[in-house]
């Protein structure tokens, strides 16, 4: 059994079909996300149809976390735990009412948007770790390891972090304003998205990967990747426009 974790989707859809195509998962395999699904880009349903028949896992980026806030349907605790009854009704609703951080107004039709929110509700929280996935193994180099949107405050673990650490955590406060992964020591493995770069971000420490972000930037012409811990294997598809969906 093989985890894969995809980075911020952002609305590629086409891109995410052609990644599970190589990907090629087999019946025992799981697709996991960090979180940021849809904004930004171009075909919101068409990544929802593609998580749904690969019967993927999520957990909630900021943008996911601002729409469920603004419903009142947003966990507090970072696992997820006391998420709230399952909505299914919303009224009449217009994109803009599902607009994400940095109000990115999502690209979907009205009628549409009832599943989106939906879908929203069937999150893992703000973060997955090797022991709550069954099947998962550690690293090659027997590590544990763990999948967050954004960042972890170095040794704090992600079920005593804030879901809005978790899900927007760049920079550390203080002198020099680090990022968070530059001073993380592990042990564990963090994946993490959020933070842009047509060039993974890996932190080694004494000799091993304790962490990595995973947002290629396909949504700006960049890869949208996947990544296996318990292999240590990467897979990857470009942006199939030139230049991106959207300015970043």
């Amino acid at each position: 059994m093989t985890h894969w974790i995809v980075g911020d989707i952002h609305g590629c859809a086409v891109e995410l079909d052609q990644l599970v195509q190589q990907l090629d998962l087999g019946s025992d395999d799981q697709l996991l996300s960090v979180g940021d699904l849809f904004h930004r880009g171009p075909d919101p349903m068409g990544v929802i149809g593609v998580l749904r028949a690969s019967n993927a896992r999520f957990i909630l980026g900021n943008h996911e976390a601002r729409v469920l806030e603004r419903f009142d349907l947003a966990p507090a605790r970072s696992d997820g735990s006391d998420r709230p009854e399952l909505r299914q009704e919303f009224g009449l609703l217009q994109p803009e009412d599902l607009a994400g951080d940095g109000r990115r107004v999502l690209m979907v039709e009205p009628e549409q948007c009832a599943e989106v929110l939906c879908y929203l509700q069937e999150h893992d929280g703000y973060f997955l770790s090797q022991e709550q996935l069954p099947g998962a193994v550690p690293t090659p180099d027997g590590r544990s390891w763990c999948m967050v949107h954004a960042g972890l405050t170095p040794g704090v673990h992600p079920i005593d972090s804030s879901p809005q650490d978790l899900y927007s955590m760049r920079r550390l406060e203080g002198r020099g304003r680090p990022w968070w992964y530059e001073v993380y020591n592990g042990p564990n493995l963090v994946v993490f998205g959020h933070t842009p770069s047509k060039v993974p971000r890996r932190r080694m420490f004494e000799g091993q990967l304790v962490a990595l972000g995973i947002d290629t930037a396909c949504v700006y012409g960049g890869d949208l990747s996947a990544y296996a811990p318990e292999l240590d294997e990467w897979m990857r598809v470009p942006c199939q426009k030139s230049g991106g969906y959207a300015q970043q």
